[in-house]
């Protein structure tokens, strides 16, 4: 891995005070749009924050990359279903970006049970001069019109509005853990824990049901739908992950139904490391298509993996992330770590892949170089456009100066959401109720 990913700066850090945060204020799900210039963040509060990128300017050529707040609103709102009498949280799962096709920008943004499409636009001008209205908005008396006004507009400070355009729901009796755009620009999907539905972003009173594995008795239920993704630029392609540790690709050409995958992409696992945590650590928690549509990367919970599509037996690649916890998994087990969700990412070259981990730290991996190095996310370095130095996990023997214990890892303060901009080396990290932004080393 080159110089310039294993010492980053920060180029911006979003801090919340922790004396004042609460369960409301940790970040629930990160993702830049398709050119960087923004980037959504939603929390357990159900809110989104939009971040811009800075636009460069001649006087400071270096501020070229730091994003500010642009727009922030309220997505979701905490639910009842009273006929099932559960409560629906107003926790925000995910959040992914349409392309952009005009002035304004639209997003998906989806809880347990609600997707939704926000289209953010700016308005810098308002009418002013209507006929039938005064100043304040009043309804004038007909009888008071004496000349005919032409409305006109005035330019005003510049407000960005979100506002819902469609309202996804009612079709998922359990919950959404993601979705994802179409890359025919038409239709997306919504997957929950047993199936998987196909949407047209027109219609929101119907959706067709595409994968289905609840069985018609649920005591014989063994496995769940961890996350699902379309292929980048075959629409008709799509693959989700399961808590067994498997991967199917399915092709919607081939029936309306696609319970039956076209391939099937699972590790055999080696008997001589058979455990009690075996099922629950091979769990994929996330999976994604890499940018070029050939390579999937798949998160279980101490691995990521890149397998070739073309190849169904074994992963190309696996890469250990933070394999020192294996002799801890007992009291990660009992402290519900073990559960936790680990989401992955590819830069836009598809070279290098990163994940997060515990303690802050989160992990890179070059796939050419064959390269590691784990960086730490937290406020003790994080001062604007300082140098990330790599940190190292010592397991036993004698603890150098720089390195850490790992009984001394903070397992409170994990690393589940990251995002790399599509086209530079920018990342934004969610740690618990910060975002961090890092960008290569700049002269």
């Amino acid at each position: 891995m080159d110089e310039e990913i294993d010492t980053r700066k920060i180029n911006n850090s979003f801090l919340r005070d922790h004396n004042y945060a609460t369960e409301a204020d940790i970040i629930s799900t990160v993702e830049f749009n398709s050119t960087g210039e923004l980037l959504a963040t939603g929390d357990k509060g159900g809110r989104v924050v939009v971040f811009q990128r800075e636009q460069e300017s001649k006087n400071q050529p270096h501020r070229r990359g730091e994003y500010n707040v642009y727009s922030t609103f309220q997505s979701h709102e905490p639910e009842f279903d009273y006929l099932k009498s559960l409560e629906i949280e107003e926790k925000i799962n995910k959040i992914r970006w349409l392309p952009q096709q005009n002035a304004a920008y639209f997003l998906l943004s989806t809880n347990d049970k609600t997707v939704k499409l926000w289209k953010i636009s700016e308005r810098d001008k308002r009418p002013e001069g209507y006929n039938l209205k005064d100043e304040e908005g009043r309804i004038r008396d007909p009888t008071t019109i004496t000349a005919l006004r032409v409305p006109v507009l005035r330019p005003m400070d510049l407000m960005v509005e979100a506002t819902p355009r469609r309202i996804f729901s009612n079709a998922h009796t359990y919950h959404i853990n993601s979705i994802s755009v179409n890359s025919d620009y038409e239709t997306y999907m919504s997957t929950d824990d047993l199936r998987i539905n196909l949407w047209n972003l027109e219609i929101t009173n119907r959706s067709f049901n595409i994968v289905d594995i609840k069985p018609a008795n649920m005591e014989e239920l063994t496995e769940v739908i961890t996350a699902a993704e379309f292929h980048p630029n075959q629409c008709n392609t799509f693959v989700y992950s399961s808590s067994k540790g498997s991967i199917r690709l399915c092709d919607m050409r081939t029936s309306a139904l696609c319970d039956n995958h076209s391939k099937l992409f699972e590790e055999p696992e080696d008997p001589s490391n058979r455990s009690f945590f075996s099922e629950i650590i091979s769990s994929i928690s996330d999976v994604k298509f890499s940018h070029s549509g050939r390579y999937l990367m798949t998160r279980d919970y101490l691995t990521v993996k890149v397998w070739d599509i073309n190849m169904e037996s074994k992963p190309l690649e696996t890469y250990q992330v933070h394999d020192y916890l294996r002799s801890k998994l007992c009291s990660l087990y009992e402290n519900d770590c073990i559960f936790d969700k680990f989401e992955c990412v590819w830069n836009g070259t598809d070279s290098v892949l990163m994940t997060g981990s515990y303690n802050n730290f989160f992990r890179m991996f070059d796939r050419n170089t064959k390269r590691d190095v784990t960086l730490e996310a937290s406020r003790e370095n994080s001062k604007p456009r300082a140098i990330l130095k790599p940190r190292k996990v010592c397991v036993g023997g004698k603890r150098r100066k720089d390195e850490i214990s790992v009984d001394s890892l903070d397992f409170s303060k994990k690393i589940l959401h990251t995002a790399w901009h599509p086209n530079e080396n920018i990342i934004a990290v969610a740690a618990t109720n910060n975002l961090y932004i890092f960008q290569d080393k700049v002269n």
